[in-house]
């Protein structure tokens, strides 16, 4: 289950972006969603047009999912939410958890960085129109052929990036698999125009506090700028599956995952230790 404020200008597209988030909930375990029922919450006296338009986006990504939208909630707010709640399916003995990471694995990961900058960026209404689009493309993509290819590769941890950012779920991983994850910033891809909003030091309040909390158990291994350690600690919405892979088996998932459309990367590998995140330049 997951759902939040708008994100985007366009109602179309926050129900798109709200649906696909949501979606990767079930993705990133290796599951296949089955259906999903509409959390809305919407303001007396703003009409119909816009809820119509995001239950819209809503709905067509579910299509796209493959699932139905079998009915859904709805309650009065101040601040209009909508989102998902998910029902899939996995067989037990193929869940892919963030616990099983292994030392010598590759870690990959299936989309590019910044939704949360140039979100920001957009709320204080100096976001590129570009810029923009491509945010939307990015946090609308969904994951699921991401996830069969991941079952397909048989990665050993999965988890997606969202609102604690890359570092948070990063750390996530580690702790849980008992490992440390090495990542290089210069490996990562960033959505068009994160870079530049970031240096502007344009970020939104969850990044700091992503920061106050993780940051203990970051170790940066080099010199880097306030607004590049900072871009780490971004929270992300619908963000990319962060996979650890066997390493001869990364080269060839990293293939597929570029040919079927995702903008994915080798950022890191897994090494002993303790659950601590190790950046590179």
């Amino acid at each position: 289950m997951d759902f939040f404020p708008p994100v985007v200008d366009d109602a179309y597209d926050f129900g798109a972006i709200a649906a696909a988030n949501a979606l990767s909930d079930v993705y990133a375990m290796g599951g296949q969603p089955l259906m999903a029922i509409n959390l809305v919450a919407y303001p007396d006296g703003y009409g119909l047009e816009l809820l119509t338009d995001i239950l819209r986006g809503g709905a067509e990504k579910a299509r796209e999912a493959g699932i139905p939208i079998a009915g859904g909630h709805t309650v009065t707010d101040k601040e209009p939410k909508y989102g998902l709640a998910v029902t899939g399916i996995v067989h037990p003995d193929r869940i892919i958890t963030k616990g099983g990471a292994r030392p010598g694995d590759a870690l990959i990961l299936s989309k590019p960085l910044g939704s949360g900058v140039i979100t920001t960026a957009l709320k204080r209404q100096i976001a590129d129109a570009g810029h923009i689009a491509a945010a939307v493309a990015t946090m609308s993509r969904l994951n699921a052929t991401a996830a069969r290819l991941a079952q397909a590769a048989g990665v050993h941890a999965m988890t997606d990036i969202t609102g604690y950012g890359l570092i948070g779920h990063s750390q996530e991983m580690a702790r849980a698999s008992g490992v440390d994850l090495h990542m290089r910033f210069g490996a990562l891809r960033w959505i068009d125009g994160a870079l530049d909003y970031g240096a502007q030091d344009i970020f939104p309040g969850g990044m700091g506090n992503n920061q106050r909390y993780f940051g203990e158990w970051t170790r940066f291994d080099g010199d880097f700028a306030d607004f590049q350690r900072d871009l780490l600690f971004d929270p992300q919405t619908s963000g990319g599956l962060l996979m650890a892979v066997a390493p001869e088996r990364a080269e060839g998932l990293l293939d597929d995952l570029r040919q079927n459309g995702d903008n994915a990367a080798i950022i890191g590998d897994v090494q002993p230790g303790t659950g601590l995140i190790h950046i590179e330049p």
